[in-house]
């Protein structure tokens, strides 16, 4: 595959997110391969960057627990990794995925974004995120 003129190797970058910035972690995006859909928002430390990458599924840091977790690891929706990309600054994490077992949410909802804000109401949508529905 060759590189288009906005694909570039830039060998002086490393190949990792920068951890510096909020006390070890990244924030990580979970979007939908097929879709293109905002499924949820996480954050990732050096340990969950390293799981991610070794196995293929995607892993957090869960701030609650203080601890490693593989996404769907008790209920069986996980996150196939498809592509990764790193914002500009490398301080952010896209994880382009397939959503196995249909929900991301803990709530049983496909994507963690369903709260709608509609003037001075926030409203519960159904609607993909970003579907213009």
């Amino acid at each position: 595959m060759s590189l288009g003129e906005s694909e570039k190797v830039n060998p002086e970058r490393k190949l990792a997110p920068d951890f510096s910035k909020l006390n070890g972690l990244v924030a990580a995006i979970a979007q939908d391969a097929a879709t293109g859909e905002v499924l949820m928002l996480g954050f990732q430390d050096q340990e969950a960057w390293e799981a991610s990458l070794r196995t293929g599924f995607a892993h957090y840091h869960s701030r609650s627990r203080g601890r490693l977790w593989k996404k769907g690891e008790s209920s069986g929706n996980v996150q196939r990794i498809i592509e990764i990309r790193l914002d500009c600054d490398q301080d952010a994490v896209l994880m382009i995925v397939e959503q196995q077992g249909g929900v991301a949410c803990h709530t049983g909802r496909r994507s963690c974004f369903f709260n709608k804000v509609e003037g001075a109401n926030l409203v519960v949508s159904e609607s993909p995120a970003g579907s213009g529905l």
